[in-house]
């Protein structure tokens, strides 16, 4: 084998790498609205985990990528570990149809001349230049969605194709070098081969790329199923290397989730491989007639498959075991509390579910920010010490809220986005910032009660009613806000603007009646100054509130005007809106 070849099979081998990276990467973009509801589906049955992480796996075609993401998914608290492993064998499974594609190329290399003829056009030599024009017109002509992302997914399956030809024809002037065999053979010991397979994969940090590899070395003739059977089996436990280094810096439970990869694919190998060579050598009399045979793409890809199916056949039975492993290995220290963390960038590695993610955080945001308002206006009934402090408290974790997220969808921004993951990092930008003052003026209202309490002063009859039908105003906006974002139900974040609308009212005609009242001497100036201060923190709240529903609106509605456009628009001639802004009207009066 010379330069020129070793060169080419470099070559080749850039561009079957490249080619998956884009593959995948173009598919876990197109899919990303589906990936984030089959993921928001994570249920501890075994059997539909292990379904779960077959079809992620299937779609985004990396094992690797599935686990990483199950780590991250452990890590942040979403699923727990008992859930993680039906995901990870299905995961394990799901990475053998790379193999499958991959031996397209070997199509009719040993079929009789007939066959081959009625093959041939389902080589990839046949249609992988049709798909490659189909893939080129779309990444050039359409500048953005899905379309474009499928042709990317055709243009890196194509490009991945190439580069396993190139490959196969770099090694096969192979077929007749005597010391190239030799080498080969070292691989027939089984400790050899599992180590080739497992180091070539580490590196490689793909089984995928590794398992093509192999399947471009099966045209020398030189790989036999004896050689084959341990390197691929090696090929499996070395991809447990990506999740093993992703979860570096996770809790427990992230690294015992790794941990788990791990041990499925040691215990399988260990079984499987026993059993292989126990037959072979003791139990069938010469052991296994197709041992010493070549194999071909085809063969590699069975190998594979079998092994994968078998492995989940044999452990699955016992995953409740290999969770306890996995926390025989990593145990629990009794002197460090852990806490799963908000948010794991492990989920970068899929940008829909990292999104998806987010806003799951950001619900639990608005949630904390409404509590604490809702709470606050409660003290004007009843002061009560400890629920001041606890109101103190949620406003704090606001912020922390605020800056985890804001950092991590600041990170996310940066990444290779679809258009509606891109809109949505971005109104979630927006929506932590109305959520954390919310949080800040549920404290400015707190503290209107406090000094109300240290200096005992008292609202007269007539502000007091006015002010409890305001809060009752403003406590129906946060919980239409809340509850709008969480379900993202447009109907109800529809109806924030015309009741944010009647909150404006109220404060404008409690004001007037405060001048009247102070003119009566019924009211003092120090009364004023409280008074004002309440009623402006309730509008800034009903106006965070309704930015926040016309982002849920614009969210949901793909192609929505800017959220200031939409806000303007509203009010002018739409009668839902002058229909609900009656209604509120009518419910929310302080006429006597």
């Amino acid at each position: 084998m010379g330069i020129s070849e070793v060169l080419q099979l470099i070559c080749g081998l850039a561009l079957f790498l490249y080619g998956m990276e884009v593959m995948g990467e173009s598919l876990k973009k197109s899919a990303g609205s589906s990936l984030k509801t089959i993921l928001g589906k994570m249920t501890s049955n075994p059997f539909k985990g292990f379904l779960l992480g077959l079809g992620v796996t299937c779609v985004i075609q990396s094992s690797s990528a599935t686990t990483v993401m199950v780590v991250g998914f452990v890590n942040s608290g979403t699923m727990t570990l008992l859930q993680s492993v039906g995901v990870i064998m299905g995961a394990n499974v799901g990475t053998a149809v790379t193999a499958w594609l991959t031996a397209l190329s070997g199509l009719g290399g040993d079929e009789g001349a007939d066959a081959v003829a009625a093959l041939e056009w389902l080589k990839p030599d046949a249609w992988m230049p049709i798909l490659a024009l189909i893939g080129i017109c779309l990444v050039m002509f359409v500048k953005r969605g899905k379309k474009r992302d499928i042709g990317a997914v055709l243009l890196g399956f194509a490009v991945l194709m190439t580069g396993m030809d190139i490959m196969s024809s770099s090694v096969s002037g192979l077929k007749s070098d005597e010391g190239f065999k030799a080498i080969l053979t070292m691989f027939d010991n089984p400790i050899l081969g599992v180590l080739a397979g497992l180091i070539l994969t580490a590196i490689v940090q793909s089984s995928s790329a590794s398992v093509g590899i192999l399947q471009s070395l099966t045209v020398t003739g030189a790989i036999t199923y004896g050689a084959a059977i341990p390197i691929v089996m090696g090929q499996n436990i070395g991809t447990c290397v990506t999740a093993l280094i992703s979860s570096i810096g996770a809790n427990k439970n992230g690294r015992r989730a790794a941990v788990i990869h791990l041990y499925f694919n040691i215990i399988g190998v260990a079984i499987w491989l026993s059993l292989f060579y126990l037959f072979n050598s003791l139990i069938i009399p010469g052991g296994f007639p197709f041992v010493d045979k070549p194999t071909n793409m085809w063969d590699i890809a069975i190998i594979h498959t079998v092994f994968k199916i078998l492995s989940v056949i044999a452990i699955a039975p016992f995953y409740k075991l290999l969770e306890k492993l996995s926390r025989l290995t990593i145990k629990d220290d009794p002197a460090e509390q852990e806490s799963a963390n908000l948010l794991d960038e492990r989920l970068f590695e899929t940008p829909s579910v990292a999104v998806g993610r987010a806003t799951e955080v950001t619900a639990s945001m608005a949630e904390i920010s409404c509590k604490a308002m809702v709470d606050a206006m409660s003290l004007f009934d009843s002061f009560d010490l400890k629920l001041a402090d606890c109101i103190r408290d949620l406003e704090t974790k606001a912020d922390v809220y605020e800056d985890t997220l804001g950092t991590y969808l600041v990170k996310l921004s940066a990444r290779d986005l679809s258009d509606r993951d891109s809109k949505q990092v971005t109104k979630l930008l927006h929506i932590i910032g109305d959520l954390e003052r919310i949080s800040d003026h549920a404290v400015n209202i707190l503290e209107s009660a406090e000094e109300m309490k240290e200096k005992k002063i008292e609202f007269s009859a007539e502000a007091k009613r006015e002010l409890s039908v305001l809060r009752a105003a403003v406590k129906e906006t946060i919980d239409l806000t809340e509850r709008s974002f969480k379900t993202n139900d447009v109907n109800l974040a529809a109806n924030i603007e015309p009741l944010e609308q009647v909150v404006d009212d109220l404060k404008d005609t409690i004001k007037r009646n405060h001048i009247i009242r102070l003119q009566k001497s019924e009211c003092s100036i120090e009364h004023g100054f409280i008074l004002a201060d309440l009623l402006n923190n309730f509008e800034r709240v009903s106006d965070h509130c309704s930015n926040i529903g016309g982002c849920v609106i614009e969210i949901s509605s793909f192609d929505a005007m800017d959220l200031h456009k939409y806000l303007a628009n509203i009010k002018q001639g739409s009668k839902v809106y002058e229909e609900k802004y009656k209604e509120y009207k009518a419910t929310y009066s302080i006429v006597g």
